[in-house]
């Protein structure tokens, strides 16, 4: 899969095929409250900034979000 123009990738998740999986971006060009940037794979993308982002990670490392996978 090739990355969206001037985004710095950082993960992909599932990555075990070629259906288009959700990945997460920087891109260093916008402004700071876009900064991060969701993409999922029907072509749709979230940006937050670099302080929600932190946010959610802070929250998914407390557990907060362990539920939501879940069956």
């Amino acid at each position: 899969m090739t990355e969206p123009h001037g985004l710095e990738p950082v993960a992909t998740f599932c990555g075990n095929c070629d259906c288009g999986c959700p990945q997460l971006f920087v891109d260093p060009d916008a402004p700071a409250e876009q900064r991060i940037v969701l993409t999922d794979d029907f072509g749709q993308r979230v940006q937050m900034s670099v302080d929600q982002f932190s946010s959610l990670v802070d929250d998914a490392k407390r557990g907060r979000l362990d539920g939501i996978a879940a069956p």
